[in-house]
Parts: structure tokens; C-alpha cells; sequence
């Protein structure tokens, strides 16, 4: 399939998504939701984390929703707005017909996201919607993320630069002043460093401080500011040492969580692609060209379908299916996104047009997530037809 047979499924597809997302006032589940449920107010489940782990992990896996019987609300996400936002931004470019309409609704994701933004801090920031138990923390709902509030101010920054919303560009000035001011840096070697993942954290997780140098180069990318260059230079130096010698990175380092998946590879690669784009710095090219090597070569089975991990054709997840439609189209290979669009829309569109979570071995779970498939989706395949109408702008 070329990109211009794909381009009527891609419409087609988009407007049955969009319509269900509107239509569910852009709320839904959430895999890591489980918390949410009135049971853990309990005291002893409220208090007990292995148990509040084990729960999340528990519903994160069943392939069958039963959120409504534990009383688990549709949560409202500022990501899933995001992912509207810089999604509305594409359509209205791609489709001039809508352009009021999609700019309308880009304008009324900005205000929703500024009344959403947790107080507190030195500048804008985000969380999301739900308490999160781990292993390596404990998360209450709103608490700010580097990688929440990451997703966000480039939702921003793309409406900003493609719509001239002013005011989406203040709040990424804003959340600049967060990740400098509010986030520990975790020292590396000669000077390099990462940001911890939130305020009182200490975890070295390699996507995740790439996405606040991502927000300091778009930032620096109009206000010239230098300290902000300086810091996005110096944490993407330490994800660069940290590449393996087949252009592979963990997802985190010092602790246990040494896998490789898709999709947090392709954040890793948009993130080295944002800096050189909008900094004109070559120095990290010869890092991100490996690792895109290493990601196109390993994470798609047939050119088409999405692997979760390198060594496994499945699960396909909605994640992985949505940000390789960005990633793809990232890096100009847009033949092989119309691909994976035209498989997942054929094989995980479900019939009210939301996207299934994930397709696994035996079964597809049907689960209808928000921000982790729907919305995300949403943004992919805009994104895509960005491309396909002759659009290739990288932001």
C-alpha cells in the first residue's frame, strides 16, 4: 500500500475515532486506573502498597474490563488533551475545510490544560489523574511528571508553532522554569546529569529526562534563552552514554529496569530529533542515527505491524501502534507509517470507533483506553495525514 491509497482509511478512520472521542467528552479508563476504585479507600488496602500494586497490575493485565463493577470513573487526562490538542493542530493544516473547528478545539484543550496545571511549583506542570503505586514510588493523583508534563507543553508547542496560539507558548515557558527549578538532577559523568522523573524522586529513566531537554530546546527555540540549552545539552550528553553498542537503550538505568520496548525507544529518538532540529547541533547525530537503525530494523514485524519488545511479535499495543506513526513520520519514513496504520486500524478499530488496548496472541482486549489508546491514536493518525497531504515539518 502507497501513502495515497492509505489516505481515504486514514480519514475514514479518523473520523470515526473522532467522533467517539468527542462524544466521550474526551474521558475514559485508564490502564494504571485501578486505584481510583472506592475500595482502596479502605483503610488496610489503602495503606497496604504490595497490595495496591498488585491490583494494578492485576487489572492492567485482565483482558476483560471490569472497572464498572469496582466503581473505577472514566478519569479525565491532562495527556489524552494533549494528545487532542497537538492533534486538532495537524487536522486543521490537513483538512483547510475544518480549520475553524479544529482550531476552536485546539484553543479550548490550551484553557482546559492551564485550569488543569498543579499548583505549587515553580511553573506549569502536570500529573495524572489517578494515584500510582510502584516499586519505586508512590504517586498521588495531579503529582507532577516530567514525562506528563513532557507530553503536554509539546502538545503546546506544536499548536503553538503551527497555529499561533500565544498562550500555549506561556505555559512551555512556564514548565521550563519547572524542570529546571523543581526536578533533582541525578548526576552522570564530567558534568552530565538526568532529571528524576518527579520532585522527590531519584529514578534515572533515559525517555523520560530527554523529555524536558525536548520542552528547553523548544523553549530556548524562541527566547534564546542559554541556561536552557545548556541543561537540555548536558542530560541528552548522559542518554547518549548511555546508548548499548547495538544503538539500543534501557528504559532506565541503576535499578532493574533494563528492558528495550517500542515506544519508549521512539520517545528517546523524537527527543534527539527535536535537538538537532530546533538547535541546529549535529553533535548527537551519529547516536540518534544508530538508535533509529536499531528501532526500524527491530520493532516492526513485516513493515507493518508494531512489536512491543524487539524479541516478540506481541502483544501489538496502542501505544506502541500511535507513537510509531509519529516516530515513522519523525524521521520521513511515512510509506511504513501508512502501513502500520492501515494494519491496526484493519485489526484493533473497534466498531463505536475507539482502538482496542492490545492484540495478543489469542485475543484482542477490546479494553476502550483513552489517553493510552484512543486519544493517542488520535494524534497518530492526524499526524500521519499531516504527512500524507504533503506536510513533513518536524517540530
Amino acid at each position: 500500500m502507497n501513502a495515497t491509497e492509505s489516505t481515504d482509511p486514514v480519514s475514514t478512520s479518523l473520523t470515526r475515532l473522532e467522533s467517539y472521542v468527542v462524544a466521550e467528552r474526551y474521558r475514559g479508563y485508564d490502564p494504571y486506573d485501578a486505584l481510583t476504585s472506592p475500595v482502596f479507600r479502605w483503610p488496610v488496602l489503602r495503606s497496604s502498597r504490595w497490595i495496591r500494586i498488585a491490583a494494578e497490575q492485576l487489572l492492567k493485565r485482565s483482558p476483560y474490563n471490569i472497572r464498572p463493577l469496582l466503581r473505577i470513573p472514566k478519569g479525565y487526562n491532562p495527556v489524552t488533551l494533549a494528545f487532542v490538542l497537538e492533534a486538532s493542530a495537524y487536522r486543521a493544516l490537513a483538512e483547510p475545510e475544518r480549520q475553524v473547528e479544529h482550531h476552536a478545539r485546539a484553543a479550548q484543550c490550551v484553557s482546559e490544560l492551564e485550569r488543569l496545571q498543579t499548583a505549587g511549583y515553580h511553573g506549569a506542570c502536570w500529573g495524572y489523574d489517578f494515584d500510582w503505586e510502584s516499586r519505586y514510588g508512590r504517586l498521588p493523583s495531579g503529582t507532577p511528571t516530567v514525562v506528563a508534563t513532557g507530553l503536554v507543553t509539546n502538545a503546546l508547542f506544536v499548536a503553538y508553532r503551527l497555529l499561533g496560539l500565544d498562550r500555549a507558548f506561556d505555559l512551555c515557558a512556564s514548565a521550563a522554569r519547572f524542570v529546571i527549578e523543581d526536578l533533582p538532577r541525578l548526576p552522570g559523568k564530567g558534568g552530565d546529569f538526568c532529571w528524576a522523573y518527579y520532585p522527590t524522586d531519584h529514578q534515572q529513566v533515559l525517555n523520560a529526562t530527554l523529555k524536558g531537554a525536548r520542552l528547553c530546546v523548544q523553549v530556548h527555540s524562541v527566547t534564546n534563552q542559554e541556561s536552557l540549552l545548556d541543561a537540555a545539552r548536558s542530560t541528552a550528553t548522559f542518554v547518549a552514554r548511555q546508548q548499548r553498542t547495538d544503538g539500543s537503550w534501557p528504559y532506565a538505568v541503576s535499578d532493574r529496569r533494563s528492558w528495550i520496548d517500542n515506544f519508549h525507544t521512539a520517545y528517546v529518538l523524537d527527543a534527539f530529533n527535536a535537538y538537532q532540529q530546533l538547535t541546529k547541533d549535529e553533535r548527537f547525530r551519529v547516536v540518534m542515527d544508530k538508535g533509529w537503525h536499531f528501532y526500524r530494523a527491530n520493532f516492526f514485524f513485516d513493515d507493518r505491524i508494531p512489536k512491543y519488545y524487539s524479541h516478540a511479535a506481541f502483544p501489538v499495543d496502542a501505544t506502541a501502534c500511535a507513537q510509531s506513526l509519529l516516530t515513522l513520520c519523525r524521521f520521513g519514513d511515512v510509506a511504513t507509517a501508512a502501513n502500520v496504520a492501515e494494519w491496526t486500524i484493519n485489526n484493533m478499530q473497534c466498531d463505536d470507533g475507539h482502538f482496542a488496548y492490545q492484540c495478543r496472541r489469542r485475543r484482542l482486549v477490546r479494553i476502550p483506553y483513552m489517553r493510552w489508546s484512543s486519544a493517542y491514536m488520535y494524534l497518530g493518525l492526524s499526524r500521519l495525514s499531516f504527512a500524507l497531504t504533503g506536510h513533513s515539518e518536524a517540530l
